[in-house]
């Protein structure tokens, strides 16, 4: 292997590396605030790929007939479970929250798709859809549990993975698609060339953290959110509705997803179980990370990259073994560094 087919491999490693690392962040932002080891995260980007390739063909996306199912569903459980949620005034913001956000997705789509009017309207509008699916996903299977154990709600999430798959094969067949990038320009770095598109995946990617980072130090909500993330209980008694904390934690972790899927698009073939292995390798990141640093997932998402290009390399038979081995040794050392505590009888 030479010096040019050392740096392609790192470049290559380092922006899938980058889309791991959205999808850690997104993975440690739910489970420090809801508990839930998020495992259909990687269907928020399968979900987002295939719908912008659906708007591409110039054909109706399914995905907004889900959201306005979802959310007929969430609205239809809160009436069932919160009497308070029975009054006209909260029966009239749930119908425009639950019901007319997700019509007015559909009708937006509907007359969207055949007019192919490119990325700058289908790129919004993709994730607009897939940002939808987040909180009523959470209002209709999480929040129920909220105070279930950690391996209840790790259940509850590979069921919502099954469910999605499953939908993602009658919604967009078991044929692949990519999308068209959204820049060719190239460039030359020494004796490497380095594609617009992958600048774009670092650029978004790098905005999108500085973006999370600023929203979580210096807004309100995002304070809310931390302190939710450290204490649930706390932040319950001192005012916090961690109800609306898990909602806003879900619609992020959709959206995160769903940016994902449309900046892998064009440079990978993505078919309707694909995100499942996206997020599982988010997941070794996020694992790494112990699943409540930011930093350290991120830049764990960046070594699972670099090592997932070069042993696609050298090893190519074997390149998702030896990336999911990296999380042996990992549990390994942070099950000596441990103190075990018996539980009490």
């Amino acid at each position: 292997m030479d010096a040019t087919i050392a740096l392609f491999l790192a470049q290559d490693g380092v922006t899938n590396g980058a889309i791991y690392a959205l999808l850690a962040l997104s993975l440690v932002l739910v489970f420090t605030i809801t508990r839930v080891i998020f495992i259909p995260q990687g269907e928020f980007v399968a979900y987002g790929a295939l719908t912008l390739a659906a708007f591409e063909r110039g054909a109706f996306p399914l995905t907004a007939v889900l959201a306005v199912l979802l959310g007929l569903a969430a609205f239809a459980a809160d009436l069932a479970r919160e009497p308070a949620a029975r009054t006209p005034r909260r029966i009239a913001v749930g119908l425009a929250a639950d019901v007319g956000f997700p019509m007015a997705l559909l009708l937006a789509a509907w007359h969207v798709a055949p007019l192919k009017l490119g990325p700058a309207v289908e790129v919004p509008l993709t994730l607009a859809m897939i940002a939808a699916l987040g909180p009523f996903l959470y209002r209709l299977v999480f929040r129920p549990l909220a105070e279930a154990s950690v391996l209840v709600l790790l259940i509850a999430a590979v069921g919502v993975h099954l469910a999605l798959v499953g939908l993602g094969l009658v919604f967009f067949g078991a044929e692949g698609f990519r999308t068209q990038p959204l820049t060719s320009a190239m460039f030359e770095v020494g004796p490497a060339l380095v594609t617009g598109q992958s600048l774009w995946v670092l650029g978004t990617a790098g905005g999108l953290i500085a973006a999370l980072w600023a929203f979580f130090e210096h807004t309100l909500t995002g304070k809310a959110l931390r302190a939710t993330a450290v204490n649930r209980l706390g932040a319950r008694l001192v005012g916090i509705p961690t109800a609306s904390a898990g909602r806003i934690a879900f619609a992020l972790a959709a959206l995160i997803g769903a940016l994902s899927g449309v900046l892998i698009a064009p440079v990978t073939t993505v078919f309707y179980d694909t995100g499942f292995l996206t997020g599982l390798k988010g997941f070794v990141a996020a694992i790494i990370g112990g699943l409540v640093s930011y930093p350290l997932g991120a830049a764990a998402a960046i070594l699972v990259g670099l090592v997932e290009a070069f042993a696609s390399f050298f090893a190519s038979t074997f390149k998702e073994v030896i990336v999911f081995t990296i999380i042996i040794p990992v549990l390994l050392w942070r099950s000596l560094r441990t103190v075990h505590v018996e539980d009490e009888e």
